[in-house]
């Protein structure tokens, strides 16, 4: 079942957060995820909102996700994501059809 990985983040170091964006598409879409959305400047609708961007990826499903979130090539890249932002990743399971 497909699942959704939500990323909420604020950016402290934009030239390491670009070096990060800039490696990656290649690497999600090597295992299989999709980008569904990235947003600087999401409207909140209700509550209060700490973050500075969401981001949205769908996999196929949990061990999918896994499998790019533990991989060699995304931890490589991911070094410059943990030290330019901070923020929190959900997974979110999908709804089943009805």
């Amino acid at each position: 079942m497909t699942v959704y990985a939500l990323a909420q983040i604020a950016i402290h170091d934009r030239p390491r957060y670009d070096r990060y964006v800039a490696g990656f598409f290649p690497v999600l879409r090597q295992y299989g995820g999709r980008l569904l959305s990235a947003d600087e400047s999401p409207t909140v609708v209700e509550g209060s909102w700490e973050y500075q961007k969401a981001i949205l990826m769908a996999f196929d499903d949990e061990e999918s996700f896994r499998r790019w979130a533990e991989s060699p090539e995304y931890k490589a890249i991911s070094v410059d994501r943990e030290a330019a932002t901070t923020g929190v990743v959900l997974l979110l399971g999908g709804v089943p059809a009805r």
